[in-house]
């Protein structure tokens, strides 16, 4: 039998297959093979149309079975992991009623910074974990002030991964992890979060059914299952959003484990052993894939919104779009440690949370026209993205959460030297890479709804690490790059 697994970013779709009986990849596809597009009608604005990622899903889907040659009839379940914090509106008939305003979309950050104040900070922590920020309870705000005939309609608010689901069973149902990112869950109470929705005047009825993670939250109908290529009656069994999915697929399950990814974003997820907050609001706790009422495990979570979306801004920039990465990767490392004084802030990618939600936009300092060339330019950017982990990550430590080990996947940023040394060295931390993706993790996911599996940690067995990156031992050039970056960024004025 044959698990599937769904990975849906704002880059692309990724689906993966999974032989179920020994737990390894059959194989991977991704559709479309460039970024799909991210709208911008206004600065600071990132919306997708929910239609692009479902035709996306079909794609990939096919795509996938055609290179495999395997069996549809065998595929025992599908598992979900989707881009976090979107907002997806639908009527009563499911029609969607405006493009989904997605995770780096900053246009409701003076509203969650008023709930905040409101609520009373001290409560929106202990309960929420979180200001209610930019997230999607602020954004699903947003439209009921500034398109409130939009809101009149909706009958149902449904994050990425809850309308894939819904598109492929027929059914609106989210989860409590689904429910935390979005602000929409308290932890104190164990409830959904009905004061903060009290003061959006957000009725309770427009969240979906809550259901667990890791059981079947239905069941794929004829019409999806003929735009899929799959047979009808395939349970969906598993849902999480993209970063404690990651966490998951690299077993990072256990309080004080701690995963990171490098894609469009960047982040570091800690798992701890309950509801935690920081005081300065640095980093967001959600509740893990795990979470129960007994075990009320969470993970923490660092995000770099300006990531891959820099290094690929700089290859667009550069009039290199032909060029690959890895050859961008070869040309960088002729470039010294500290790219001969340039230095990129990676921040032009909307709000970013570890700086105060504030949007200080990206900068290339120190540029010379007589001395730097291009690959100077592609190791600044690999350089600038890598400190903004580093400078995240003096968040964890300032909560007491250990950063002894980093688990990564085997793709994406992590896959540069460039970038993981310079984090492993500053931080002084190893690095391991695993042989694994989201999408794979999301197909193993769904084989413990359907008993394939006892539990997750089976489920998590058999992967290997591909690659380990250990601390440089000459740490003089990547500290002094390092400070001049901070210096940089404390320089600037937002």
């Amino acid at each position: 039998m044959y698990l599937l697994g769904f990975d849906i970013g704002s880059s692309s779709i990724k689906a993966a297959l999974v032989d179920a009986a020994t737990g390894q990849t059959v194989g991977i596809a991704q559709y479309p093979e460039q970024e799909m597009e991210i709208l911008a009608p206004m600065p600071d604005w990132a919306e997708q149309h929910p239609s692009v990622w479902w035709e996306a899903v079909c794609q990939a889907t096919r795509k996938l079975m055609a290179s495999t040659g395997a069996d549809p009839a065998r595929v025992a379940a599908i598992g979900i992991s989707y881009q976090m914090h979107g907002l997806v509106a639908v009527d009563k008939q499911g029609e969607v009623l405006r493009p989904s305003i997605i995770w780096c979309d900053s246009r409701a950050v003076a509203i969650g910074d008023r709930a905040f104040q409101a609520i009373g900070a001290d409560y929106c922590l202990e309960h929420y974990l979180n200001t209610p920020g930019n997230f999607t309870a602020s954004k699903l705000r947003w439209v009921q002030e500034n398109e409130p005939a939009v809101f009149e309609k909706i009958h149902k608010i449904m994050l990425p991964g809850d309308y894939i689901a819904y598109r492929m069973t027929g059914e609106t149902c989210t989860t409590i992890t689904g429910l935390s990112e979005g602000i929409f869950w308290d932890f104190a109470e164990h409830t959904p979060a009905r004061k903060l929705m009290e003061y959006y005047g957000i009725p309770e009825s427009m969240l979906p059914e809550i259901r667990g993670v890791f059981e079947p939250q239905g069941h794929l109908h004829a019409a999806a299952a003929a735009a899929l290529g799959l047979p009808p009656g395939i349970p969906v069994g598993y849902r999480a959003g993209d970063q404690p999915n990651n966490a998951l697929s690299l077993n990072v399950l256990r309080a004080g484990e701690v995963a990171a990814t490098g894609g469009t974003s960047g982040v570091v997820y800690a798992v701890a052993p309950g509801p935690v907050h920081d005081v300065q609001q640095r980093v967001n706790g959600f509740a893990h894939v795990n979470y129960t009422h007994e075990q009320p495990l969470t993970g923490v979570l660092l995000c770099i919104n300006g990531a891959g979306s820099q290094y690929r801004f700089i290859r667009q920039i550069a009039g290199d779009n032909s060029i690959s990465y890895s050859d961008m990767e070869a040309a960088a490392a002729t470039a010294p440690t500290g790219s001969d004084g340039i230095t990129i802030l990676p921040f032009g990618n909307g709000a970013e949370r570890m700086l105060g939600n504030k949007t200080p936009g990206s900068r290339i300092s120190g540029l010379n026209f007589n001395r730097h060339e291009k690959r100077h330019l592609y190791r600044a950017a690999l350089e600038g993205i890598a400190f903004a982990f580093v400078y995240g990550m003096e968040a964890l430590r300032d909560m007491n959460i250990p950063v002894s080990l980093l688990r990564v996947g085997n793709d994406n940023l992590f896959q540069s030297a460039i970038f993981s040394n310079t984090v492993a060295t500053l931080v002084g931390t190893a690095i391991e890479m695993h042989a694994t993706t989201g999408a794979v993790g999301a197909a193993k996911a769904a084989g413990v709804s359907v008993g394939i599996y006892k539990n997750i940690e089976e489920a998590m067995q058999g992967g290997h690490i591909v690659h380990r990156y250990e601390p440089q031992s000459e740490t003089e050039a990547y500290q002094a790059a390092y400070e001049r970056w901070k210096k940089e960024l404390m320089n600037q004025d937002f």
